[in-house]
């Protein structure tokens, strides 16, 4: 990718991020002051005022250390984009009412939310050069990891310890950490092999050694 093709794949990133957040406030809003089934005893009041400040708390920690830099960087607004997704992803399965409506959604959100989460996560990593590489996939495993743990316990603060699903919390826990971890571990393995890749197409090309000379 040249110079130009990633300096408009980012722009494309930050427009997208905007597009992401405004949606995501917007259906929080909706939940936060609606009486539709979908939104009673989920804590919407409380997401409204985390779930934005999760997704804007990487972008700002990036950007105050990007004023600081004696050289800044271009902001990774794409590595942005995937850690502000699953917010999206999950109010709008609220909005929709598919974590009742189908039976495997919320098996299949947390799957896929956390691969995308670790995958946002992981490419900021892999910009910090850890070596070796194979520490890099544990390291965005581990880390997406202990984000599930800590989602699991948000969501028990905010409304399962006081909703309608407590009868089946631990059940439902279990699987949501088991299902986060392997889409956290399947982010660790891709960001890898991609960093593998790109290595390996900057090696140069394997010369033959100069023929002796024979006197």
């Amino acid at each position: 990718m040249n110079a130009v093709s990633a300096v408009s794949t980012q722009n494309r990133a930050r427009v997208a991020c905007v597009v992401v957040l405004a949606l995501t406030v917007l259906q929080l809003a909706v939940g936060a002051v609606s009486d539709l089934d979908q939104f009673q005893g989920k804590g919407f009041a409380g997401r409204l005022v985390a779930y934005p400040a999760l997704m804007l708390l990487v972008p700002a920690i990036y950007a105050r250390r990007r004023r600081r830099a004696a050289t800044p960087r271009a902001l990774p607004w794409s590595a942005f984009l995937l850690i502000m997704l699953p917010f999206l992803v999950d109010i709008s399965g609220n909005t929709l009412d598919l974590y009742d409506r189908v039976a495997w959604w919320d098996d299949a959100n947390h799957l896929v939310n956390w691969f995308l989460l670790s995958l946002g996560v992981g490419l900021l990593l892999a910009a910090a050069d850890v070596r070796p590489r194979w520490a890099l996939g544990w390291l965005i495993g581990g880390l997406g990891a202990l984000l599930a743990i800590a989602w699991e316990l948000a969501e028990w603060v905010l409304f399962i310890r006081h909703g309608t699903e407590l009868a089946s919390a631990y059940q439902d826990t279990l699987g949501d950490l088991l299902l986060g971890s392997l889409g956290a571990c399947a982010a660790g393995w891709l960001v890898v092999r991609r960093r593998r890749d790109v290595a390996s197409r900057h090696v140069p090309e394997h010369q033959d050694p100069a023929p002796a000379v024979h006197r």
